[in-house]
């Protein structure tokens, strides 16, 4: 079975409800699309308002409130909200991973601590966060119990291994620039559980594939930055579930029986992508959504991944909200009736970030005022 490079986009977008928005609640998108970035907090609500018809984002609000749809560090060592029944699954695969990067950090041993320091303290922790508390009361709360202070890069080191959700904050996206923590409920994951991890991961793998898919080992590899031998060996553990396509030049991709893979020419309508949008960062060839000569335009040298235009499934441009409405940088020239449905997609954008926040993405302006390489400029008027 052989698959095609546009044939890969569409069931991309097919998956993650990019095709058409769908009539479907919250917690169900979420675990659909199996995780949202969301280390910036507006951008599950972007990303949401592309993929839900009618989206409210109160809805989001209450998920959030009430632990439906949870906030934690996971794949690519990165924030995502995903489902909290999913969460568990991931937590375990990401096991090894976490550990090995944040408790294992040469920052965190200049500081003095090792990872059994970090094993005596977390049970103490994690009680102690059964109520949500503040990043200074968890960080005051360690130092004590160590009998000494507790660094800077020693307090993110543990609560990004640590099995800890954000505690919403309160508006305009739920989650501020204060910081807030809750212990996962119970049952925790099983740190430190070799077989338990090996589990989730192959969990965790067969969710991405339901997502993302067809996938190859590197692109599991990229979505979660597990080490390629432990993807492989998930793999071999979901082998009996999983068909096999061959890809572009060869490559050997996995995939979930009955999933969409819809024709390559099923139409894509234009969207005005979430910074930082899962779609651009979930595989190893991002070439299946980021044309390759476009990639250092979306994905700066700090990792800043811009919100993008997408134009037949594919990135075409990058966007901004402005005063007067959404500017819209494109890197190729668009047609009349592309810029037409860009026009109709803006102005209902900028009337769901006026009621919240229309600079979403203020804090980024210095990527535009530092130049992009656009083959045209316009300002889309907002509602």
């Amino acid at each position: 079975m052989v698959m095609t490079a546009r044939a890969l986009n569409r069931s991309t977008l097919a998956r993650q409800l990019l095709l058409e928005r769908a009539p479907i609640g919250v917690g169900d998108a979420v675990r659909q699309v199996v995780a949202l970035q969301a280390q910036q907090p507006g951008s599950p609500y972007v990303a949401l308002w592309n993929r839900v018809a009618g989206f409210d984002p109160a809805e989001l609000d209450k998920a959030v409130a009430d632990f439906e749809v949870v906030r934690s560090t996971l794949m690519r060592l990165t924030l995502h909200l995903v489902h909290a029944g999913d969460y568990r699954a991931f937590r375990e695969g990401m096991e090894p991973t976490l550990r090995g990067s944040r408790l294992h950090d040469p920052r965190f041993k200049a500081a003095g601590f090792t990872a059994e320091d970090a094993d005596g303290l977390l049970p103490g922790l994690l009680t102690y966060a059964r109520e949500a508390r503040t990043g200074a009361q968890l960080r005051a709360h360690l130092a004590a119990a160590r009998g000494g202070p507790v660094e800077a890069v020693v307090w993110r080191m543990i609560r990004q291994y640590a099995p800890l959700w954000h505690a919403p904050t309160g508006p305009p996206w739920s989650f501020g620039t204060a910081q807030s923590f809750v212990t996962a409920e119970a049952p925790l994951p099983g740190l430190g559980d070799q077989e338990a991890s090996a589990a989730g991961l192959a969990v965790l793998l067969r969710r991405y594939l339901e997502g993302f898919g067809p996938a190859s080992l590197a692109d599991m590899a990229q979505f979660t930055t597990a080490p390629r031998g432990k993807v492989r060996e998930a793999v071999r553990l979901l082998e009996d579930g999983l068909e096999q396509w061959e890809g572009p030049g060869g490559t050997v991709l996995h995939d979930v029986p009955g999933a969409p893979r819809p024709d390559e020419d099923v139409p894509a309508p234009p969207r005005l992508m979430a910074m930082w949008d899962s779609v651009l960062l979930a595989y190893a060839d991002r070439g299946r959504v980021i044309p390759p000569e476009y990639r250092g335009q979306v994905i700066r040298v700090n990792g800043d991944t811009l919100p993008t235009v997408l134009v037949d499934g594919y990135v075409a441009g990058v966007w901004r909200p402005v005063g007067e409405g959404v500017e819209v940088s494109a890197f190729r020239p668009l047609s009349a009736r592309v810029w037409a449905e860009l026009a109709a997609e803006a102005a209902a954008l900028d009337g769901f970030l006026a009621a919240r926040d229309r600079r979403v993405y203020g804090r980024y302006d210095h990527w535009w005022v530092k130049g992009l390489p656009a083959a045209e400029t316009r300002v889309l008027p907002g509602a």
